[in-house]
């Protein structure tokens, strides 16, 4: 029944801080609508998955996590360290591939994973 994964969306309080946050720091560019389209590639998939209400995998006062993959892990810590991005967790590897996490200008964290 599911052709594939609509969007993201949520309220902020200040939208151009993080419109611009997202355009630089993500290299998202960012319409004059607010909002943008990830065109997916061949091969990469979304998740779409639950997690309990107490699961410290991410704030639990976060209801939502994005999660974005990238190219290449190092790289994209290189330019974070570049444009005074700090990592909120360290780098961790697992059997799913390597992840980072840093925050938004609302305070939401955010996942980047390469496979």
């Amino acid at each position: 029944m599911i052709k594939g994964f609509g969007g993201v969306f949520w309220r902020t309080k200040n939208i151009e801080v993080v419109k611009k946050w997202y355009s630089e720091v993500l290299k998202i560019e960012i319409g004059d609508w607010n909002g943008t389209m990830i065109k997916p590639q061949s091969g990469n998939e979304t998740i779409f998955s639950f997690f309990t209400e107490d699961d410290s995998y991410f704030p639990t006062e976060q209801q939502v996590m994005l999660n974005f993959e990238v190219y290449n892990l190092d790289e994209t810590i290189q330019h974070l360290e570049r444009i005074g991005v700090p990592l909120a967790k360290k780098k961790e590897s697992g059997e799913f591939g390597k992840f980072i996490w840093i925050e938004d200008p609302d305070g939401r964290l955010v996942e980047l994973w390469e496979r």
